[in-house]
């Protein structure tokens, strides 16, 4: 995935850092991040929702507001109604490089200030809203023991989550006034609400009264057990498919043609998680799967194994090889299954002249329907010539080039 540095001038004039997903195919349409309260653009959830929309066709923009992370300014001078602000101007911005945004995802306050911007932004065709308040003064019980030092001084120094951040009395007074019911009412933008039933920072009620607020379309998906931050990797790429995929419907993304000489298309494997062995695999614009080793090879399991793969595509193959030749020859095949396995054996036993290890898939075919003993044998003897099979029992290949 692409990354460029981007930097654009926030409500106050000062230079807001930002970073520019991008895919590595056909860009398709644009997202604007909105991070959480406190947070920065780099936090692993946002890292991983833009890597799953870039894989889409999606870029995506995700910056630092003022004061936060590496964006100039102070976070003690701003307020909600800045941050706002610095959403339409990053909004500006992406317009001005002719990638105007057509999707905004705000995470938890992010997701607060994306529904109050929604409508000032013409180009956005949908929000995304991750564990947003409803009440954006509903933040204010994180650091409710500070509120009369920063009344009385004008701001005060509070920890929120281990985060040493300065508050204002502007930023408390523009959140206290903020109500987002009527913006959320008349969004006339596609809405999908994320939120997680266990969210000791904003509770799911909030998520509720988003939702029934909204007019259609409008959707709703539960994040089970995740924790505000979405600071599980299981978590954040759960979150990063839902919105991929519901996106895609919105945004009215239509997929490119496949290149010249790549009639099936290109498939992108990609690391997901450097310290482990997931990977994030795409199949031209629309199919994703991610692949794995199981735990006790070092991986996490969230998908299957490389031999896996090549075992469902033997058995991909087998059924669909079944299925044309009955259909053609108007057979009563009414359901294939097919299990395959996969070992390592020696060669010697493979009817080899080598003590050296072989490759071994084994099948399991069912066939049901009323057929006589010769139309199964035949059926059987059909699954041998499934392309992917003969693909497996010759050699294959493999021209490695640089990138």
């Amino acid at each position: 995935m692409p990354t460029e540095r981007f930097t654009f001038t926030g409500h106050s004039g000062e230079a807001l850092a930002a970073r520019l997903d991008l895919p590595e195919g056909p860009h398709l349409a644009t997202a604007l991040l909105a991070h959480c309260f406190t947070c920065s653009k780099d936090i692993p959830a946002a890292r991983r929702i833009a890597a799953r929309l870039a894989g889409a066709g999606i870029a995506v923009l995700r910056f630092d507001f003022t004061g936060l992370g590496h964006s100039e300014g102070e976070f003690a001078n701003t307020s909600f109604t800045s941050n706002i602000t610095d959403l339409e101007r990053a909004a500006e911005a992406l317009e001005a490089r002719g990638m105007a945004p057509g999707l905004l995802i705000g995470h938890s306050l992010g997701g607060a200030a994306v529904l109050a911007a929604a409508r000032r932004i013409d180009s956005v065709k949908a929000v995304v809203t991750i564990g947003a308040p409803y009440d954006p003064g509903h933040v204010m019980h994180n650091f409710h023991d500070a509120l009369e030092r920063i009344d009385s001084d004008g701001r005060a120094e509070v920890d929120l989550g281990g985060r040493k951040v300065t508050i204002g009395r502007d930023f408390v007074e523009s959140v206290k006034a903020q109500s987002l019911t009527n913006k959320i009412a008349h969004l006339h933008r596609a809405l999908l609400v994320l939120h997680a039933p266990r969210d000791a920072v904003v509770g799911i009620d909030n998520a509720a009264e988003i939702f029934m607020a909204a007019k259609h379309p409008k959707s709703f998906v539960t994040l089970d057990d995740a924790d505000h931050l979405i600071s599980d990797a299981g978590d954040a790429e759960y979150a990063a498919g839902v919105i991929a995929a519901w996106a895609a419907r919105y945004l009215e993304l239509k997929a490119p043609a496949p290149p010249p000489g790549a009639p099936e298309g290109i498939v992108r494997v990609t690391e997901a998680d450097p310290g482990g062995f997931l990977q994030d695999i795409q199949s031209g614009p629309h199919h994703h799967v991610q692949a794995d080793e199981p735990e006790a090879y070092g991986g996490t399991d969230r998908g299957m194994s490389p031999y896996g793969f090549l075992a469902a595509g033997l058995g991909a193959c087998t059924s669909m090889t079944i299925r044309m030749y009955a259909r053609r020859k108007g057979w009563p095949v009414t359901r294939v299954s097919v299990d395959v396995s996969h070992d390592k054996v020696h060669a010697q036993d493979a009817n080899a002249r080598s003590e050296a290890k072989a490759d071994r898939f084994t099948r399991v075919v069912r066939i049901e329907g009323d057929l006589e003993d010769a139309q199964r044998e035949r059926l059987l003897e059909i699954a041998d010539r499934c392309p992917v099979h003969r693909t497996l029992e010759r050699r294959s290949e493999i021209v490695t080039k640089a990138g």
